[in-house]
């Protein structure tokens, strides 16, 4: 057996918040600067240890079972993209979102599918009483023999209701709300959630009970908790979605058993969240004529593409400083777009008010978007619509040129699935790039070409970059 030499302990303090620790006492911590959070702890000294005895023997890599890492399917198929297929029995699952983004809804759902495939699901509920959670469960039908439900706070009374069910999933909401009486702090502090967490991990990887567990997050977006947090479990999704609109997008920030670069589409309603195979249609407009000011692009989510429309205002200003609002744009990227306009193609957009922003609540941070920005803000500046069959996609330079995008094909492919005909590119991509029949590519090299590349696909309408220099 392993023997340990013993040798005194040093004292020390350590912040109860954050984790900070310091070899004297202060009254306000240094990492983040919360007052009367600093306690004294004892830090062992290092030490020494033996070799133990090995009880299970290391195996060839070849002779490791693969069984007990397949992924399950848990019924909802956006939510088993993100996770790469599935849950696996013993992978811990972080969720994390804001406040009111749909968490609670989306494992509800998915406790109660799993539940109805014949698992037995435990639903452990820190922030809400049972009888909360039945009422969500009834709206969104979400209700199963064999889904227990808790309402616990403390890590023990968790653990117990675990070894007795014995479960095949197990869903926490939230692991800031559950404590442990072993260690101290509030719940949710630095301490409290690395007990919880490990404590959940260890009883997962040992029963091969899989585990979902809710995570708050702070105003920057950050799981709230030690960043330790996100390193113990196997999988980080991250829940995202505007308050005003339904759609909800779930990414995976962190997959031991899968890509990370595959998004779920959701839909957010009274009866529940749904999941959406094609979401496309969500971001077009339903108008049946073309308006000026509006261009469709084509936007790549993890490998997932997705079709979103562009629509700028270019108006009068009768400010001094012209405003420039944006909405679901990058406000820095529009108005370096702005000046590009400005100055490489001689758009008088400098001291006009300017309005950019997408449709329907979808959020586009790539620069693949910036060529649909150009002609959506050109649109409007001569007042002539572009083409409604016309997609464009490619990176704007501070020199005006149109530099190459990623995923060229696939945005091509879901380009002409949905009927569009004519698609602007940077110049020299199509190179290698099989362009889908029915489809037109124009290469465009830069701002000003682009510029009169979409006069031309404007019903025969002549646009060129001096035209729009001269409104």
């Amino acid at each position: 057996m392993a023997t340990r030499t013993t040798t005194r302990r040093t004292p020390g303090f350590r912040c109860g918040e954050c984790g900070w620790t310091t070899a004297k006492w202060v009254g306000r911590c240094g990492e983040c600067h919360a007052w009367g959070t600093v306690a004294e702890t004892g830090a062992p000294a290092a030490a020494r240890t033996t070799a133990a005895t090995v009880v299970t023997p290391a195996q060839r890599i070849a002779d490791v079972d693969l069984t007990r890492a397949a992924a399950r399917p848990t019924g909802v198929a956006e939510f088993d993209r993100v996770l790469g297929g599935g849950l696996v029995p013993g992978g811990v699952v972080l969720v994390a979102g804001e406040p009111g983004v749909g968490k609670s809804t989306l494992l509800l759902d998915v406790a109660a599918r799993a539940a109805r495939s014949g698992s037995e699901v435990l639903y452990i509920s820190g922030e809400e009483s049972a009888a909360q959670v039945r009422t969500r469960a009834e709206r969104i039908s979400a209700m199963a023999d064999t889904l227990y439900l808790a309402a616990e706070t403390d890590l023990a009374t968790v653990l117990g209701h675990v070894e007795a069910r014995s479960p095949g999933l197990l869903v926490v909401d939230s692991v800031q709300t559950i404590a442990s009486a072993d260690v101290e702090g509030q719940a949710g502090n630095v301490s409290q959630v690395r007990e919880v967490t490990g404590s959940l991990i260890a009883a997962a990887k040992s029963r091969g009970v899989a585990v979902l567990l809710v995570g708050h997050v702070t105003k920057d977006g950050s799981i709230a908790g030690p960043r330790l947090l996100e390193h113990l479990v196997d999988v980080v999704i991250q829940f995202e979605g505007d308050r005003h609109s339904g759609l909800r997008l779930v990414r995976a920030v962190k997959n031991r058993f899968g890509p990370t670069d595959e998004v779920g589409c959701f839909e957010l309603t009274d009866a529940g969240i749904t999941g959406l195979a094609d979401p496309s249609g969500l971001f077009l407009s339903t108008r049946d004529h073309a308006v000026p000011g509006t261009c469709v692009t084509v936007t790549l989510e993890g490998r997932r593409p997705l079709v979103a429309e562009v629509q700028a205002l270019v108006a009068t200003s009768t400010l001094p400083s012209p405003r420039r609002t944006s909405s679901g744009l990058d406000a820095s990227r529009l108005a370096m777009i702005i000046a590009v306009l400005d100055k490489r193609a001689g758009a008088p957009v400098a001291s006009r008010d300017i309005f950019a922003a997408t449709v329907g609540g979808v959020r586009i941070t790539e620069p693949a978007a910036d060529l649909a920005i150009v002609c959506a803000v050109a649109s409007s500046v001569v007042d002539k619509p572009l083409a409604t069959d016309v997609v464009a996609f490619g990176e704007v330079g501070l020199a005006g040129e149109v530099r190459r995008v990623t995923g060229l094909d696939r945005r091509l492919a879901e380009a002409a699935r949905l009927g569009f005909r004519h698609a602007l590119v940077p110049a020299g991509s199509l190179s290698g790039t099989a362009v889908p029949a029915g489809l037109r590519a124009v290469e465009v090299a830069d701002v000003p070409r682009a510029i009169e590349a979409m006069g031309r696909l404007a019903g025969g309408r002549s646009t060129s970059a001096a035209a729009v220099g001269t409104v």
